[in-house]
């Protein structure tokens, strides 16, 4: 099955199923029907409108300073353009991150950036986004533990996994990064595992070592995290922060009027729930899931519903027209010849 076939099966089959949850699953889950749903959704006010597309924006904006700390010398209008190009390819196809990093590590090329600060940068990002997207529910749901609030049984198995997910890979990263011994353990562990899997796939070519990928990755990420951790970190605590501010001004307008620690937690899973790769972007998967928590704590189904509905609409519909717009800019933007180099037993293979 030639590439372009499979990608666009998995964006028909991606497609219909987000839609069968949205238009299905999200008034079913929430106990509210859809002519209630947009009975809200038609009272909001276009001004509002406006606020919330901007408050998105903002929260893209933000992200560029992950960018940048990652990418030396790339600027803050060329990281809003990779990240809206890559963040539209993702939400059209299930499991569309990886496509999503190709594009990335495509459009920086193009700008001149060599493969290795690209790669160390589509890595870096990517365990930063990793990371806080675990840290997000496991720190909402155990101050809620720890207030006296009750937890269905599918919320403390959320957060019982995350929790272990995201220590084991903390734990993985900082090893590698602190410890040449570890790094060595683990890039021979890897080793052992995908090589063979490479030589079926590569016939006739030497498949390269995760080893040495390990070994030479270390010293650029080293690099990278040690001047500019702030700046994405600030980065992907600025988008998250406006992004859950979106959503709780969305909430108050749609008549969900429960308590700010209730609506991060909500939140929260949610963002979490983006990661699934069944949907493009998690989409009508998270809807769905997230109206269960929100109904169960006590809010309006047709309100939590209709606000999902439009945070839905602004943080994933909106970001595919604004990907389009991205990738104009990007082929209007000038290009610049990538610095040839040697040889690089790294990520340059397994892009290619």
């Amino acid at each position: 099955m030639k590439a372009s076939t499979k990608q666009v099966l998995q964006l028909v089959v991606g497609l219909g199923l987000a839609a069968s949850l949205l238009i299905w699953g999200l008034p079913y889950f929430a106990k509210t029907s859809w002519t209630d749903i947009w009975t809200v959704i038609r009272s909001i006010p276009l001004s509002h409108v406006l606020l919330f597309q901007g408050l998105m924006l903002l929260g893209l904006y933000c992200y560029t300073f992950t960018f940048t700390g990652s990418l030396h010398g790339l600027s803050h209008g060329k990281a809003l353009i990779v990240n809206l190009c890559g963040s539209s390819v993702s939400n059209l196809l299930p499991g569309g991150g990886a496509v999503g990093l190709a594009a990335t590590y495509a459009i920086c090329r193009s700008w001149g950036f060599s493969r290795r600060a690209t790669s160390t940068s589509v890595i870096v990002t990517g365990v930063w986004n990793v990371l806080a997207r675990i840290a997000l529910p496991v720190v909402a749901i155990a101050a809620l533990w720890f207030g006296g609030v009750t937890l269905p049984g599918v919320l403390k198995d959320l957060a019982a996994a995350g929790m272990v997910t995201g220590i084991a890979l903390l734990g993985t990263f900082v090893a590698v990064m602190v410890s040449e011994r570890a790094a060595q353990l683990i890039g021979r562990g890897l080793d052992a595992v995908v090589r063979p899997l490479m030589r079926r796939r590569r016939k006739g070519k030497p498949a390269a070592s995760i080893e040495d990928l390990v070994r030479d990755l270390r010293a650029r990420i080293n690099d990278i995290v040690r001047t500019g951790w702030v700046s994405m970190t600030l980065g992907m605590v600025g988008f998250f922060a406006a992004y859950y501010v979106l959503f709780v001004l969305i909430m108050r307008e749609t008549g969900v009027t429960l308590p700010l620690n209730l609506l991060f937690a909500a939140f929260a899973i949610g963002r979490l729930l983006t990661a699934v790769p069944i949907t493009p972007g998690g989409l009508g998967v998270t809807e769905a899931a997230t109206s269960i928590v929100l109904v169960g704590w006590g809010a309006e189904p047709a309100a939590a519903a209709a606000g999902l509905v439009l945070f839905a609409l602004f943080t994933h519909l909106m970001e595919v027209p604004l990907g389009a717009l991205g990738w104009l800019l990007w082929t209007a933007s000038p290009k610049a010849e990538p610095p040839t180099e040697g040889d690089e037993p790294a990520l340059a293979s397994a892009a290619g």
